[in-house]
């Protein structure tokens, strides 16, 4: 029996406001699919708690034997200041700024988002597909939802038709809007004339000549809508219905309601069956804003340079700390809460470290002896309960609980000697759901091993370097690199065939 089938899965399904028991449209294979960053800047906290989260819901369905194809964009065209479809191109603002291309931006912030994300120990997806790579789907896309009638073209750009999507289908089902009250809320934009109804959203949008990024379509030159990428890409690579869509609560309205109105009008189908919205961070009780100081970099919580934190904190323990918290509730940073999470992930950690160095440590039984049942039994129950609260949408909280628990007993197992009768079988399960609970579904690494893991590989740099150098016959720069190794403590030893090793004082 595979382990959905023993502790099958329940997610809070925004779609519905319910409760649900998880039933993925082709067992055991699950299609996932979160929204990534707009990389015209650095990632903030709030996206990285998103990111985690699903990373967590990635890594426990890989662990109970799903097989995930996880889905996760990188929006690099299309995202406007405002998200009815008018305003400034964030990306090329950005560009502007700093004097760059704006895709000398994309990789710019690309490429820090994904060493963020090293940092935080979060697993690369099956696939992150960018809009710009997607141009084509896009356009195709536009082309249904005109052909269906859910659209129309004006002055090169085309606008999605709320209203006559209105007629036959719930505009609003998501995120709970009234259509109504929308219209009446709507506050006059740039270019609003254009549209028919000022709730209609931009799904290709034609750009003035000095406008940067900009590609050909049947309408002329323009750039697609910022909602309209995940509807192409989702149904390119996961079907037009899949499993799971995620992203922050904040994109509910207008960004997850508009994939849902796309995707039925092009092709006739809600494209997804379970929705998933991670709640906001705060800091002291107050929402997270630049204008009010509050807000900082994941960088600058590591370095511990911001003027609100007393002190750096490593990722582990941010990722601990985020963990600490079912992904649905807000989650306040504060320096005490941080110090906090930093304790428990230190205990938990240890205790990896410990049980990881520990096999089967009572004796033998002998003929005639029993097991001491109880204890098996009150093991057996925290490996149970780790399983059916992660399996309770994706308790974290509670599953970080139990794995104190557990922490707890493996450090009474360390430190007292006792001739306590369990089975093999029993302490092996009761340690291979802890380690694998730590490393595999919470992704909370141990920092001193990863440090290491570390230094070796920089070491391992500099030694190739020097082997090149020598090879080269550029023999002072081979001598430099072996002296300012042994300057920190490393000595390198030259063997046999032009190996070498080292060992670190």
């Amino acid at each position: 029996m595979a382990l959905y089938e023993k502790y099958p899965v329940s997610i809070s399904n925004s779609l519905s406001g319910k409760k649900e028991l998880f039933t993925p449209v082709k067992a055991p294979f699950v299609g996932l699919y979160s929204c990534g960053p707009t990389v015209y800047n650095e990632v903030h906290l709030g996206n990285l708690r998103t990111f985690t989260s699903f990373d967590v819901v990635f890594r426990y369905l890989t662990h109970i034997g799903y097989k995930v194809r996880y889905v996760r964009n990188i929006t690099d065209a299309g995202h406007l200041t405002n998200d009815a479809g008018v305003g400034v191109d964030r990306i090329e603002e950005s560009a502007k700024l700093e004097q760059l291309e704006p895709m000398e931006i994309v990789q710019k912030y690309t490429t820090s988002f994904h060493d963020v994300c090293r940092m935080f120990n979060i697993l690369p997806p099956s696939i992150e597909p960018t809009a710009t790579g997607h141009i084509v789907e896009q356009i195709e896309m536009v082309k249904k939802i005109l052909n269906n009638g859910y659209a129309y073209e004006i002055n090169g750009s085309v606008y999605f038709d709320v209203r006559k999507y209105n007629e036959k289908h719930n505009y609003g089902e998501l995120s709970g809007r009234n259509i109504d009250e929308l219209l009446e809320g709507t506050r006059e934009l740039d270019r609003q004339d254009e549209k028919r109804n000022a709730i209609d959203f931009a799904i290709w949008k034609a750009v003035s000549p000095n406008h940067i990024q900009r590609w050909t379509s049947p309408w002329g030159e323009g750039i697609p809508g910022w909602h309209l990428e995940c509807s192409a890409m989702g149904t390119k690579y996961l079907g037009d219905q899949f499993d799971i869509h995620g992203g922050g609560m904040d994109l509910k309205f207008p960004h997850h309601e508009c994939e849902i109105a796309q995707n039925v009008g092009a092709l006739g189908k809600s494209p997804v069956r379970y929705w998933m919205h991670t709640n906001m961070l705060t800091v002291n009780g107050e929402k997270m804003s630049k204008s009010k100081g509050n807000s900082f970099l994941p960088r600058e919580l590591f370095a511990g340079s911001h003027p609100l934190l007393a002190k750096a904190y490593s990722p582990m323990a941010v990722r601990f700390f985020m963990l600490q918290s079912h992904y649905s509730s807000t989650l306040d940073f504060s320096n005490e809460a941080l110090s906090a999470a930093e304790k428990g992930f230190k205990k938990l950690s240890n205790a990896l470290t410990t049980v990881k160095e520990m096999n089967h440590p009572f004796p033998i039984l002998s003929k005639g002896r029993s097991t001491d049942s109880e204890l098996e039994a009150e093991l057996d129950r925290m490996v149970n309960e780790c399983y059916t609260f992660m399996s309770n949408d994706f308790n974290t909280a509670k599953t970080l609980a139990v794995l104190f628990e557990m922490s707890a007993k493996i450090n009474e197992f360390k430190s007292k000697n006792l001739a306590i009768f369990i089975s093999e079988e029993a302490f092996n399960n009761f340690k291979h759901t802890y380690i694998s609970f730590m490393e595999d579904v919470l992704g909370i690494k141990d920092e001193e091993s990863h440090n290491q893991e570390l230094m070796d590989g920089v070491i391992n740099v500099l030694i190739e370097l020097r082997k090149k150098a020598r090879s080269d016959k550029n023999f002072a720069l081979s001598d430099k690199i072996r002296d300012e190794l042994k300057s920190l403590g490393v000595q390198l030893m030259d063997g046999k065939d032009g190996e070498m090793n080292y060992t670190i004082e």
